[in-house]
């Protein structure tokens, strides 16, 4: 039974969210990845997928060499068919290089000209119901809420790294709450989280989840609440590591961000904060319990597929009106099940 290839080199975001696509093609047989070596770790334990193949497009693997040595090993593995998750013109050449039959992308994509099989892109679609959609064809009048829902496999020495975190996080019953307040784009990160944190500080114990780079972050955070109901986890585990995290907190205030799709991984109840993206993108949360925090209405949102790193009005409207006490009330509103 020859296997299939799914070449998704984009965001970590995008990686997570191409996990119902993956589990749709392990029905079928075998399932190969090709993905950056940002992003390989978070498929590791899945159950869906026989290997991942890392691609360093932008280090050692870049150019054309690095391009013909990853198409060797791809012919080498002689796939029936290539998924393009991730369109670009260098993935769609890389499987035609590699002697894939069969290359499925979105008729959008810059690198259609190489698919054998073009699949509508439907804007108003949830990314991770487009991406299953590369399995399934347009012809399917609706997607299965819970197979579009991403999964993730955190593993032992993951739940054993979260233990070692926590070990010394006084017991006192109170529930973890996580704030992912980061983001690589500037104009992603709302402002107002330290003055969220000192609101919930008196009922959770907080957990800031983050890159090493998102420590400053968290300091100003902490200046807000006091280092006792504070735990820094920024930096301190792998991405798995902090899906496991995340997994046992009460909820997850995020912006629109990576940590938002390890939430909806992972099932744990989300308030995601968008500001100059929208949810219409196809990026918001997918976990049971959710909520969206934006400021609606404004005639310039949203300005940017991704969020420019400085307001390019100045006035940064959708972040700095979206106050701390309508955040709050999404929290609560998402720690209360049904």
């Amino acid at each position: 039974m020859k296997a299939s290839l799914v070449i998704q080199t984009s965001f970590l975001g995008d990686v997570v969210l191409t996990t119902p696509l993956l589990a749709e093609l392990a029905n079928r047989g075998p399932v190969d990845v090709i993905t950056t070596p940002a992003a390989a770790p978070l498929l590791a334990n899945h159950p869906a997928v026989r290997q991942v193949i890392p691609y360093d497009k932008r280090g050692r693997d870049s150019g054309p060499l690095g391009l013909m040595r990853l198409a060797r090993r791809i012919r080498d593995g002689q796939y029936s068919s290539a998924y393009l998750a991730q369109g670009s013109w260098r993935s769609g050449l890389l499987a035609t290089m590699g002697g894939v039959a069969e290359r499925i992308g979105f008729d959008g994509s810059g690198g259609k000209m190489w698919y054998t099989t073009r699949i509508r892109h439907i804007r108003d679609q949830h990314h991770a119901e487009r991406l299953w959609r590369l399995a399934v064809g347009d012809d399917v009048s609706s997607a299965p809420p819970e197979a579009m829902r991403p999964r993730l496999y955190p593993d032992d020495a993951d739940r054993a790294a979260v233990d070692a975190l926590l070990r010394d996080v006084p017991r006192d019953g109170a529930k973890l709450l996580a704030l992912a307040p980061g983001s690589i784009w500037g104009t992603k990160r709302w402002p107002h989280f330290p003055a969220l944190a000192a609101r919930l500080a008196p009922l959770y114990r907080l957990v800031v989840i983050g890159s090493p780079a998102d420590a400053p972050l968290a300091d100003e955070i902490a200046a807000r609440t006091g280092r006792e109901r504070l735990l820094d986890a920024t930096g301190k585990l792998s991405l798995l590591g902090s899906a496991a995290l995340i997994s046992r907190c009460a909820a997850l205030v995020t912006n629109d961000s990576a940590p938002l799709h390890l939430a909806s991984a992972m099932g744990t109840p989300t308030v995601a904060i968008f500001g100059p993206t929208v949810p219409a993108f196809g990026f918001g949360p997918l976990a049971p319990r959710r909520a969206i925090a934006e400021v609606a209405g404004l005639a310039c949102r949203p300005c940017h597929a991704h969020g420019p790193q400085r307001c390019p009005l100045g006035h940064f409207n959708c972040m700095q009106e979206l106050d701390a006490s309508r955040v709050l009330d999404d929290v609560m509103r998402v720690t209360v099940p049904a």
